[in-house]
């Protein structure tokens, strides 16, 4: 495995920021870790890279332990954290050897450095910029310098903390494309809130709230999802109890005063139940839309 997490906690005074969290990752796996702002996301990378310590639990990478060899294990990660830490004074070019410095990159990948630099430059589409100070550059463009530090020693592991920070459009589509071809070699696991960014990349999507997984699964899998989800607008408020009378209703969400998502589990189309619902007791229906089940309907379910 290049990533195995095991039963690992954190706390802060008296927030549990992870509660026994475990999961694994084999090489060539692009996995999107998912949650609401305050889940624990930046704590799990952050310990995964040796930042921080946990207060119980293993973390081990490419097999070797994180918590006993922090900086042996560093060295098969690469990590863009959430905040981009850069020297803005340093031009680019000059940022990256600092850093092939402190990896040692010319013994480690058996090349000089000059050589990576210029590599991993042309990667992240940065050669009409490079000649920059850093702080010249665009938001978008200071994030392609740090992910170009991250992939700089050829890591194993990327560990990328909201790596689309920033981008226009058109970086979109390339730093995605990006992330696929790293994938196909690597162990990708990183955070964002666009999920269509995870639809678009993503093997498997791992979603955690207050510090626990409620979902580990293949991407593929929860596509295969046969959940339907139905918006539904009444004329009035009303009780959610009522709901329960509904069958095959898994969940329920209140998008505005008078208007709900309801998911339910069943093959049957579950609109003419709504309508029945509604003659029962003495509603209106003024809208009612069935929704594809899909990554941000479930992201929105599991998290609400």
């Amino acid at each position: 495995m290049s990533i195995k997490v095991s039963k690992i906690s954190k706390v802060y005074g008296s927030q549990k920021a992870l509660n026994n969290v475990s999961f694994a990752a084999e090489k060539g796996q692009i996995i999107g870790f998912l949650g609401p702002n305050g889940a624990g996301k930046s704590t799990m990378m952050k310990i995964l890279t040796g930042f921080i310590k946990p207060d119980s639990g293993e973390v081990f990478v490419d097999e070797i332990d994180v918590l006993k060899n922090p900086l042996e294990a560093q060295k098969t990660i690469g990590y863009l954290p959430e905040q981009n830490p850069l020297y803005k004074e340093m031009y680019v070019r000059e940022y990256l050897q600092f850093q092939a410095n402190i990896f040692n990159i010319s013994s480690a990948l058996d090349m000089t450095a000059k050589k990576q630099i210029e590599i991993c430059i042309e990667k992240v589409g940065l050669t009409i910029e490079a000649h920059k100070k850093i702080h010249q550059l665009s938001k978008g463009y200071q994030q392609r310098v740090g992910l170009a530090a991250a992939i700089l020693h050829n890591p194993s592991v990327l560990i990328l903390d909201e790596p689309t920070t920033g981008l226009d459009p058109n970086q979109l589509v390339e730093i995605r494309q990006l992330i696929k071809d790293l994938g196909k070699e690597k162990t990708v696991l990183f955070s964002t809130h666009i999920m269509q960014e995870v639809d678009a990349v993503c093997d498997r999507v791992i979603i955690i709230k207050k510090g626990e997984i409620l979902v580990d699964k293949k991407l593929s899998t929860l596509k295969e999802n046969k959940q339907q989800v139905i918006e539904v607008t009444f004329n009035m408020l009303i009780d959610e109890k009522l709901f329960h009378q509904l069958k095959n209703l898994v969940a329920f969400n209140n998008l505005s005063e008078n208007t709900w998502q309801l998911f339910f589990n069943s093959n049957e189309d579950m609109r003419s139940k709504i309508f029945d619902f509604a003659q029962e007791n003495n509603l209106k229906i003024l809208g009612l839309t069935a929704q594809n089940k899909n990554l941000e309907t479930l992201f929105r379910e599991v998290t609400a």
